[in-house]
């Protein structure tokens, strides 16, 4: 899906939140990531599989 060079992280990857936005929606918060990655202002996931990854704000 990434056509950038040097390409995105893939969503598998540990910084896969580096990865370009294809595509967002502030007022429904959420963000949709060129690797496929739905980044929600929460700092919630999920992942093209249909992994969820929990928020993880810093404290």
């Amino acid at each position: 899906m990434c056509r950038h060079q040097p390409p995105c992280p893939p969503a598998a990857a540990q910084d896969r939140e580096a990865a370009h936005p294809v595509a967002q929606h502030p007022e429904q918060g959420w963000t949709l990531l060129c690797n496929g990655v739905l980044l929600f202002e929460d700092t919630g996931e999920l992942l093209p599989d249909g992994q969820v990854i929990a928020p993880h704000r810093a404290a």
